[in-house]
């Protein structure tokens, strides 16, 4: 008899480590003009994160994002190689070099924002040569238009037209802030993130920050259509002392649901559906090993 097979699901906690001049630093207001340096050691900052329990790092390379400066990719890739958990990077990534470059790097996913908005036929190109490699990074406006280049130009666009464009371009995720913000002071727009979830199968994850585990609780419990975020990205708030890693951690962990029960022999006609569709080889070999995993008792 088949074994029935579960899995438990929860969001991920991101870390966010902002590099500026071969720094980490904090942004206040989003400008680098304003910039509170943290720590000289960007490397040594990282694996204080993922000590304290970290899913995940979130890393945007300011230098490149705001100059068009691309010093701090070496370090960034020293990152990469020092940590045991997926990095994500975002900041300058305008140009399929930039994002060949990151990948190189080792990084788990590349962050884009721009160039989706302004050249949508090269995303759908990237995701085509990438796929489940490029998450898209949305900067919201408190009427939900799209703002680009670092929060400086409106662009007409609004949020929910843009994410199924985007979705149906092959996006891997989205990351959801929102302009101008103070994320110590004001709440998140939980109605943008509550679109987001509702339109598009792709993971969503709230990166604008939270002001304590009371916002955390209520985007854990945040559900439209079913779908919940992936993810939620932390940094200046855990700087701030406003919670711990572990606090946030544990917060995520109390409300992990678990899906299931499905038999192996479902998971199996589900996964050569999955083989049959334009995926990557090594992705569906990931799954192959990933279900004989759950079989095996996880």
């Amino acid at each position: 008899m088949c074994s029935l097979l579960w899995y438990l699901v929860r969001m991920e906690l991101y870390a966010r480590v902002n590099i500026l001049d071969g720094r980490a630093v904090r942004l206040p207001y989003g400008d680098v003009n304003d910039a509170i340096a943290l720590d000289d050691d960007p490397v040594n900052r990282a694996r204080g994160w993922v000590a304290k329990g970290a899913d995940r790092l979130h890393i945007v390379d300011l230098d490149a994002a705001a100059f068009g400066d691309y010093k701090n990719r070496g370090l960034i890739e020293d990152i990469i190689t020092a940590v045991d958990v997926p990095v994500q990077v975002g900041g300058g990534v305008r140009s399929q070099k930039e994002v060949e470059r990151v990948l190189g790097m080792g990084a788990w996913r590349v962050v884009i924002g721009t160039l989706a908005i302004i050249d949508q036929v090269l995303f759908w190109e990237l995701n085509r040569q990438h796929p489940h490699r490029i998450v898209v990074s949305l900067d919201v406006r408190p009427d939900l238009e799209i703002s680009i280049k670092g929060w400086t130009e409106q662009t007409g666009e609004y949020l929910e037209e843009t994410l199924i464009n985007l979705s149906s371009g092959g996006a891997a995720g989205f990351m959801i802030s929102e302009v101008g913000r103070d994320a110590l002071v004001e709440p998140p727009n939980f109605e943008a993130l509550k679109m987001a979830v509702a339109l598009v199968d792709e993971p969503v994850i709230a990166s604008g920050g939270v002001r304590d585990l009371e916002d955390i609780a209520t985007l854990v419990n945040l559900t439209e259509n079913g779908h919940k975020l992936a993810g939620l990205v932390v940094g200046r708030e855990v700087t701030a002392g406003r919670f711990t890693v572990e606090e946030a951690a544990n917060e995520l962990a109390a409300a992990a649901h678990v899906h299931g029960p499905w038999t192996r022999a479902e998971l199996d006609g589900a996964l050569a559906r999955y083989r049959e569709s334009p995926v990557d080889p090594a992705d569906a070999d990931a799954a192959t090993v990933f279900i004989q995993w759950l079989a095996s008792g996880g």
